[in-house]
């Protein structure tokens, strides 16, 4: 693989993730053939088979490859941004203050329409946001006052969805699924509501990559480029609350995946944002599909939630790069 330019790299995992995709189709209580799923997306599979894929498999295996690739192109911009391979979106807070706005609506307001959810979880995500920029904010933003403060408010909303948890015991379990972060029961609906999020500020994003190469350089360096760091930096953060907010919105709280996917795409095609940042997408793509399957192959007809395999992957992860970083 070392030997492999990162072009080639990302033309592979895109195609390994095709792969993991068709199989992931068929997983479940009902398994389906690999074959079957390719000709059903041709209308040539009729029946019971053609029913699940279309209407209850296939809606899911799209969530997870838009949710994939909005939370690991979010991570790989906040990593960017503060310049730290250990930050992502649940690190800084950011998916925390979606939980705990989500987590306000299900138990306090338990017979709100279901639309104010993801509304509720994105305005959560932005409203975190610009509490740690506003505590950030000197003279500009410093990139480790921004992780820290992040850490901080992340720290302040768990402990606010805990004291929710205590308090209402009995509506609890409405809760829990969505704090887990799962993408069970999604259908077309759910997916129109998120694809234009990640359609529109994913492109956008690598759009803007050859900025994100310009802060990394430093602040004094970049505004000697003539770059606006800060303009800049707000509409990265931006961009990256806006997808990861939108995510979480719709599935839940998927801990570890959008520091997972950046740092992994960091080790196959270098640094270079333009790579990067597409790098990112496909490979969150592919841990969302290996957990999701995961979930529904291990013990079927009961399901695990995603989430929950995805830290189960990631505090290992997370704590191995802590020890790294150290070592250096």
């Amino acid at each position: 693989m070392r030997r492999l330019s990162p072009k080639i790299k990302l033309v592979l995992l895109i195609i390994l993730t095709l792969v993991i995709a068709i199989v992931a189709v068929g997983v479940g209580s009902v398994f389906i053939n690999p074959i079957d799923v390719i000709q059903s997306m041709f209308g040539e599979v009729d029946g019971g088979a053609g029913f699940i894929i279309m209407n209850y498999r296939l809606p899911r295996i799209v969530m997870a490859i838009l949710v994939g690739a909005g939370l690991g192109v979010s991570g790989a911009i906040i990593q960017g941004i503060i310049r730290n391979p250990l930050a992502s979106p649940d690190v800084i807070g950011i998916t925390k203050g979606a939980g705990l706005a989500a987590a306000i609506v299900v138990l306090l307001f338990p017979q709100a329409p279901v639309i104010m959810l993801p509304i509720a979880a994105l305005a959560g995500a932005a409203i975190i946001t610009v509490i740690l920029y506003l505590f950030a904010y000197k003279k500009g933003v410093n990139p480790s006052t921004l992780a820290l403060v992040g850490i901080a408010l992340g720290a302040i909303c768990q402990a606010g969805i805990q004291f929710l948890m205590v308090k209402f015991p009995i509506e609890v379990n409405a809760a829990l699924v969505w704090l887990t972060g799962s993408i069970w029961g999604k259908s077309w609906n759910d997916v129109l509501l998120l694809a234009p999020w990640i359609l529109l500020l994913v492109p956008v994003s690598i759009l803007l990559a050859k900025r994100l190469d310009i802060l990394n350089l430093g602040d004094d360096v970049a505004e000697g480029l003539g770059e606006p760091t800060e303009r800049t930096r707000g509409i990265l953060l931006a961009i990256a609350v806006a997808l990861a907010g939108a995510s979480v919105a719709v599935v839940g709280s998927l801990g570890f995946l959008g520091l997972i996917a950046p740092h992994i795409a960091r080790q196959l095609v270098g640094n270079r944002h333009q790579l990067l940042l597409p790098t990112a997408a496909v490979m969150g793509m592919l841990l969302l599909l290996l957990a999701d399957g995961l979930g529904r192959g291990l013990a079927p007809p009961a399901e695990i939630p995603a989430g929950i395999f995805t830290a189960v992957l990631g505090a290992p992860y997370f704590l191995f790069l802590l020890r790294k970083l150290k070592a250096k």
